[in-house]
């Protein structure tokens, strides 16, 4: 039996995932699909009995959009929401605003999926010409944050993700788990990516062939330990689910017409 149950999901779908650009930390707010994602994401979770105490979020609209979504569906408006950057996406750096099946065309499909996917590579870094530079680290929203605006990435690889995730997981949310209240993460594909590498013991190597889909709940059951008592659970149409996948892994790929 589990001790503890959460659900972690990653954001409905956004402007930029639907143009296939790496957005990383430019704030971009859902499409009408994700809209719509997220609105069947808590219809789904209403029907099949799911009562949150409270939500953890990023800093970034896709994240708390897609929260206040799926707790409108739900009608659990008032359950509180707990906002910080260390959910955020990860940080492209320089890939920020690329398109993803251009770049697998200049540089192949095999070193962009080392880009998004691999654990411990990290991309070129941002710098101040970089036409989303000022956008990003001129943001209010990390000025109040828990670190100095210098000390804020200029690239990150999944490994940089998990380290700044860790201390934001065991100092807040795990003290909420074990309170026992129902939890909620709306987050991104590479901090939840992080953060189930961290909870289910998934090795270096094989992180890079686990995919999420956009707005598609995940549950996990921990015991007492905190240990995942089986691997991660898709809530939902599990055909529909791996259509989805795919769709993602796909996007790192050249288009037919281009190969």
């Amino acid at each position: 039996m589990a001790k503890y149950r959460l659900v972690l999901l990653r954001h409905g779908e956004g402007a930029w995932n639907k143009e296939n650009r790496f957005c990383s930390w430019v704030d971009q707010k859902l499409s009408s699909d994700g809209i719509k994602e997220a609105q069947n994401c808590g219809k789904h979770l209403k029907a099949l009995g799911f009562e949150f105490d409270l939500v953890f979020t990023s800093v970034l609209s896709r994240s708390i959009q897609t929260a206040w979504l799926i707790l409108q569906e739900m009608g659990q408006e008032w359950v509180p929401i707990q906002s910080s950057w260390r959910l955020n996406e990860r940080h492209y750096g320089a890939l920020i605003g690329l398109n993803r099946a251009e770049m697998a065309l200049n540089h192949g499909e095999e070193q962009v999926k080392i880009w998004r996917r691999s654990y411990d590579v990290t991309p070129p870094p941002i710098t101040e010409s970089h036409p989303y530079y000022e956008e990003i680290y001129n943001d209010r929203r990390y000025k109040c944050g828990d670190v100095s605006q210098d000390n804020l990435p200029k690239a990150e690889s999944l490994k940089d993700v998990l380290d700044r995730l860790l201390p934001y997981w065991n100092e807040k949310i795990v003290p909420e788990l074990k309170s026992g209240k129902m939890i909620l993460i709306s987050a991104h594909g590479n901090s939840s990516r992080a953060l189930l590498k961290h909870v289910e013991g998934i090795s270096d190597e094989d992180i890079i062939n686990v995919t999420l889909p956009t707005g598609v709940p995940i549950l996990l059951e921990l015991d007492e330990n905190l240990h995942l008592l089986g691997p991660h659970r898709f809530l939902g149409d599990q055909e529909a689910i791996q259509a989805a996948i795919k769709k993602v892994e796909d996007q790192g790929k050249v288009k037919s017409a281009e190969k």
